[in-house]
This record gives C-alpha cells, sequence and structure tokens, in this order.
C-alpha cells in the first residue's frame, strides 16, 4: 500500500497516528486496573467513558472551525501534545470528578486530533485514492492498538499502573514532534487551496451532503462500545466460553480488519464507496445477528473475524465518501460533524445495549445491533446518488 502512496505528509501522518494511537492502546490497557485500584465502582467506570464521548462530542465543531482557520498542522501537533499532558498527568488524579474532567479533555484532545488528520489526509488525497489513503489511516490506528497493550503489560510487571500513563504521554509527545518536524509546506499549501474558493456552505447543507457518512460513524460508534462491554458477557453467560478465551474475540475483529480494509477501500475507491458500504453493512449485520445460532468457538471466532472486516472497513470509506461529496472548503467542518456522529454513537450505544441486556437477555441485545446495520443498509440504498459514481451510472 505504500508504494502507492508517494506523499510524503501521509507517511508522517501515519506515523503520528500509530504513536498516538499506541499511546491510546497503552492507556486503555491499564485504565481499569489504575480505576480499580483507587476504588472507582464500575458503573462510575461507565460514566467515565461517557465523560471521553461527550468530550469528543463538543469539541469536534470547534475543532473543525480551528483547522477551518489556521490549517490543520499546527491544530494536529498542538492537539497531540495536550494529550501528551493530560495522559501523562492521569495517576495524579485519584477522585471521580478529577478523573471525569481528566477523560473529557482525553476525548477533547481526540476530537482536534481526528478532525485535523482526516482533514488533512483528505486534502492531500486525489479523487482515485480517498479509500486507499483513509485505509491506511485506519491500519495505523489499529496496529497502535494492538501494540499498546504488549507495551502496557510489560511496563505494568516492571514498574506498576502509573508508568504506562508516563509511558502513553512520551509517545503522545513523539507524535506531536513527528507532525512538527515533518509536515511539510505544501500540506498548509494544500488546505489553503480549498478554503480559497468561496464562503462555506451552511452547517445544515453540509449536514445533509456528508448524512449517509454520518450514518455510518454513528452507527460503528454504537456497535463498537456496546460489543465492547457486552459481547464477552453473552459469550461467558449464554454460550459458557471460558473468560480467558474472550480475548481471542477482540484479536479476530482486529485482525478482520487489518487483514482486508485496504482490499475493500481500494474496491470502493473503484466501484463506489457507498455501494461498498451498504454491501459491507449487510455482511456486518448477518454476521453479528448469525452470531446468536452459533455454539462452535472457531465458528464464532470465523465469524467475528468477517464481522471486523466488514463493519471496521466502513469507517475509512465513510471518510472517503465525504471527502468526495463535500465541498473542498467544507471538508473541516465536514470531519467535526462525522466525529461527532460517531461520539453520539458510542454515547447512546451502552446504556440502550445495557438496558436490553438487563431485561431481555444477550440474544436481544445482539440482534438489535444487527437491526441498526440493516437500517443503515437501507439509508445507503435510499441515498444512493450520494456517491458520486452512482450519479455517473445514473
Amino acid at each position: 500500500m505504500l508504494r502507492r502512496i508517494t506523499d510524503r505528509n501521509v507517511r508522517v501522518i501515519y506515523l503520528a497516528m500509530l504513536l498516538v494511537s499506541t499511546a491510546y492502546g497503552v492507556a486503555v490497557a491499564v485504565l481499569a486496573l489504575h480505576l480499580t485500584a483507587h476504588h472507582i465502582p464500575k458503573l462510575a467506570m461507565g460514566g467515565l467513558a461517557s465523560a471521553f464521548a461527550l468530550g469528543l462530542m463538543v469539541c469536534s465543531g470547534v475543532a473543525g472551525w480551528l483547522v477551518a482557520r489556521v490549517g490543520p498542522k499546527p491544530v494536529l501537533a498542538g492537539a497531540l501534545l495536550g494529550y501528551a499532558v493530560c495522559v501523562a498527568c492521569f495517576p495524579l488524579w485519584s477522585t471521580l470528578p478529577a478523573l471525569t474532567v481528566a477523560r473529557f479533555f482525553d476525548g477533547a484532545s481526540s476530537a482536534f486530533i481526528w478532525v485535523a488528520a482526516e482533514t488533512a489526509l483528505l486534502a492531500v488525497a486525489d479523487r482515485t485514492h480517498k479509500g486507499l489513503i483513509m485505509s491506511g489511516y485506519a491500519v495505523a490506528f489499529a496496529l497502535g492498538y494492538v501494540l499498546g497493550p504488549l507495551i502496557a503489560s510489560a511496563v505494568v510487571h516492571v514498574s506498576g499502573t502509573s508508568a504506562p500513563f508516563l509511558v502513553s504521554g512520551a509517545l503522545g509527545l513523539a507524535a506531536s514532534a513527528v507532525v512538527a518536524r515533518g509536515l511539510d509546506g505544501a500540506l498548509q499549501s494544500a488546505h489553503g487551496a480549498l478554503h480559497a474558493d468561496g464562503a462555506p456552505s451552511p452547517l445544515a447543507v453540509v449536514l445533509w451532503r456528508i448524512k449517509t457518512s454520518c450514518a455510518g460513524a454513528f452507527a460503528y460508534g454504537y456497535f463498537q462500545a456496546s460489543v465492547v462491554l457486552f459481547l464477552p458477557l453473552y459469550l461467558i453467560e449464554s454460550k459458557g466460553v471460558p473468560e480467558r478465551h474472550t480475548l481471542f474475540v477482540t484479536a479476530f475483529f482486529a485482525a478482520g480488519m487489518l487483514g482486508l480494509t485496504t482490499v475493500i477501500a481500494r474496491y470502493g475507491d473503484r466501484h463506489g464507496h457507498l455501494r461498498v458500504m451498504a454491501a459491507l453493512g449487510l455482511i456486518g449485520a448477518l454476521m453479528v445477528g448469525g452470531f446468536v445460532g452459533l455454539s462452535s468457538f472457531p465458528l464464532m471466532c470465523a465469524a467475528v473475524f468477517v464481522a471486523g472486516a466488514a463493519l471496521a472497513s466502513i469507517s475509512p470509506l465513510s471518510l472517503a465518501l465525504q471527502g468526495l461529496i463535500a465541498a473542498p472548503r467544507d471538508l473541516g467542518r465536514a470531519n467535526a460533524l462525522y466525529n461527532a456522529a460517531y461520539a453520539v454513537g458510542i454515547l447512546l450505544g451502552p446504556p440502550v445495549s445495557g438496558a436490553l441486556f438487563g431485561a431481555r437477555g444477550g440474544v436481544v441485545m445482539l440482534l438489535h445491533l444487527a437491526a441498526l446495520w440493516l437500517v443503515f443498509v437501507a439509508a445507503a440504498v435510499v441515498f444512493a446518488l450520494d456517491d458520486p459514481r452512482a450519479q455517473r451510472r445514473l
């Protein structure tokens, strides 16, 4: 894939995202242990996750506004530095209010990081490779989340639960330095050229243009936040899977995404992003709905692998699609709306899924997630002409 990408700025952003996603993975891997050591109840831990999503949702709009005015490079470098400081100071906070504020600013920093990085990549990507370039962005993040827990386990073994947050801060600082030193003036020039063509569109117009991308982001945020919390419980309680084996489920989901998302993105670049997203949503819905009928653990892992390849690939395709349908001058705000939709999904998914799990059981919870993806597929079919390729075919 990297052989096809000749722009140095893209490679620099990939490296920065790999570093910061590894930092995320290190911090997330020890977060529950750190909170337990400070006697934070499990219900409050869920509230801390909501604080992160709230910070992401609230600050996405500000991030889009700021990127449009000063360009992605200073915003990205500054946000990475802010994340590094925030996560490195995390061990200093032990009370629930302080931890809630810390998680809010963690989400706020992430909003600025994601919006700036996505806007920069879409600004330099040509129309025929947007899916490929955004798939590289997704792969960099996925690799970091694989490497992070491995680093965290080694550091915890030697130095306890506070040291990994310092390691995470160091990785964030390194990512900020990579952006500050590595991104060249061509990126800012490209960004300036995008905004030289007239006034920005009204926000409602931007949202309507990218509605199918935002729908995919919402569905994936809702689904991801729900299954991370409740799928292991369903496997243990209803399927009799040993607790230690549930770790393999996450690994197979990530493996599906890492193995196939680049191939799927190239297919989307050729044949239409929204058309491919609808097919992926249907495959994912069938995997999630069919999961309830599986009794063999290897078959469950295979279903999770296919679901990971299908559903996790929707995110880079969504970004590539909105890079084509949003006016160039509106890219910053479009990415802000996209990330806000993702954050709303993270906020709503766990409480609704948890309520269904508690009242009706894991089968109903999984079926409602499958239904969510079918609704997305229906929206993609109804609004198929959002995709420029579909308009050309017509």
